[in-house]
């Protein structure tokens, strides 16, 4: 049965940093891409970034560029999501997903062709 489990969410302040896990079950990462996506309060969902399944290789949206780093373990069965220079606009319930795909996660990315989310961690940035 296929599973995501985020955690790693909590309150932190403006500046402060967070890695979030998505730990998967019932399937290996190195056969699906692992987008990310973050819901902030009276917005919809947007994603935020991805991990390609064949080499690893991550993509961001302009909005967080250089500021988020996704990574994995594969022995884990985890990818995290590190964000860094935490700002308000960045409170919100980020949510990983998995779609079955060794060449691409970009495409992932408006959270349409997705089967499978987790449930989400929520993050809060406030002083």
């Amino acid at each position: 049965q296929v599973q995501l489990v985020e955690s790693g969410g909590g309150l932190v302040q403006p500046g402060g940093s967070l890695r979030l896990s998505c730990v998967v079950f019932g399937f290996t990462l190195d056969y699906y891409a692992i987008p990310w996506f973050r819901q902030a309060p009276g917005k919809e969902r947007e994603g935020v970034g991805c991990i390609r399944s064949r080499d690893g290789s991550t993509y961001y949206t302009d909005s967080v560029k250089g500021r988020f780093t996704i990574s994995r373990d594969n022995d884990k069965n985890t990818v995290y999501l590190q964000i860094d220079n935490l700002k308000p606009e960045d409170t919100g319930v980020y949510y990983c997903a998995a779609q079955r795909s060794r060449y691409d996660c970009l495409q992932f990315l408006n959270g349409r062709a997705v089967d499978y989310w987790g449930k989400g961690t929520l993050v809060t940035v406030s002083s």
